[in-house]
């Protein structure tokens, strides 16, 4: 049972618009970004939303390493692909121009693709590929990072998290979304296991001997530090089938990389060879796909719509009550959360305080009371 105080939506919006606006953001951008962070929360994706307004993106801020005004230059441009450069701006602001650009193009052409290279992090990835779904079309994109992940037989670090997402329309009420890392977990997870003084359990990360960690704390230090890395999705080693999420994590890494001309693996750590921080030069790639070039968009999403409910309707393991399908539980939490807000811990709640307090937002929170 939740615990923890909601924040309407509301009023949620407004102290994150004004919050970024106040800290440099042109007031357009911070609706996008506001937006992308509450549609993680909304779908109960709790690692990438207001849980990380401070820490990824107002702290970044605040330290020189990311452009709260955001320089988009177009590298290049022809038929149903382009190549852009953020500047080091804000992620999300780069990749909605991105989304835009591809959404028409495969409206046009039958498919887009876009490229973005030295951006930031863009929140949760199926906020883009969502984009192309209330389009009726199909959404994919993929994003490297600051290298988390150890290949198969490795102990280091050098994959990001590096997610692999589509959105796809179906003829039901919630679209079909996958919106995952190739890697077991996250740093933003292992981050919220931190504020809810959680052991991250074990098999996630290990160290540069191997050994697997579950301490949530020194897991932080660890990787902060380079000396612990997670698992690719599958798990270390080859038995459950690791080199699967290493392969496709690499697949990201080039698509994000070699395609823009961007930088990649330990290049991506952020800091200069004195060990300064610098920006992450982090690059994203946008694939529409228009089903209309295809087939009849009605048959298309029934179809889909088909396979999903096959799915669910299959037989059901011994004691569990319901088989879901991608995307089924996020619009569940949406139902249950749409009238009630987003719940914040309390750590959480001390950041809004001093994000308000510093900066005069003129914006109460219930949870004062």
């Amino acid at each position: 049972m939740e615990t923890r105080p909601y924040v309407q939506w509301d009023v949620m919006e407004d102290f994150m618009i004004q919050a970024f606006h106040a800290y440099g953001v042109p007031l357009e951008d911070a609706k996008i970004c506001a937006d992308v962070l509450l549609e993680s929360d909304r779908r109960g994706i709790e690692s990438h939303g207001c849980n990380r307004f401070k820490p990824v993106y107002i702290d970044r801020i605040e330290a020189g390493i990311l452009n709260p005004v955001t320089k988009i230059d177009v590298i290049r441009d022809r038929y149903a692909t382009a190549v852009l450069d953020a500047n080091d701006g804000m992620g999300m602001v780069a990749s909605k121009v991105a989304m835009d650009m591809a959404i028409e193009k495969a409206k046009k052409y039958g498919m887009g693709m876009v490229a973005v290279r030295n951006s930031s992090h863009y929140g949760i990835a199926g906020y883009w590929a969502s984009m192309a779904e209330k389009e009726n079309m199909i959404g994919i994109t993929g994003t490297n990072a600051r290298p988390s992940i150890a290949p198969t037989f490795g102990v280091e670090n050098m994959l990001g998290t590096n997610p692999l997402t589509f959105a796809i329309p179906t003829d039901e009420e919630f679209p079909f979304i996958l919106d995952c890392a190739t890697s077991i977990t996250q740093n933003g997870k292992i981050e919220y296991y931190q504020r809810i003084n959680h052991d991250t359990p074990a098999g996630m990360v290990c160290d540069r001997d191997g050994k697997i960690m579950t301490d949530t704390d020194t897991i932080l230090k660890y990787i902060r530090s380079q000396r612990a890395a997670l698992a690719p999705l599958g798990g270390f080693g080859e038995e459950l089938g690791g080199y699967k999420g290493y392969g496709y994590a690499t697949v990201v890494e080039i698509l994000c990389a070699a395609l823009q001309n961007g930088i990649f693996l330990k290049e991506l750590e952020g800091k200069n060879p004195d060990g300064s921080i610098r920006p992450y030069h982090i690059g994203h790639f946008f694939i529409v796909i228009n089903p209309e070039f295809f087939v009849d968009i009605d048959e298309f999403k029934h179809t889909t719509g088909e396979i999903l409910r096959g799915l669910r309707n299959s037989q059901k393991a011994p004691g569990a009550e319901r088989i879901y399908t991608a995307g089924e539980k996020e619009w569940d939490v949406w139902m249950e959360r749409k009238d009630k807000g987003v719940p914040v811990s309390g750590p959480v709640q001390k950041e809004m305080i001093a994000v308000r307090d510093a900066k005069g937002i003129n914006v109460h929170f219930d949870f004062e009371d």
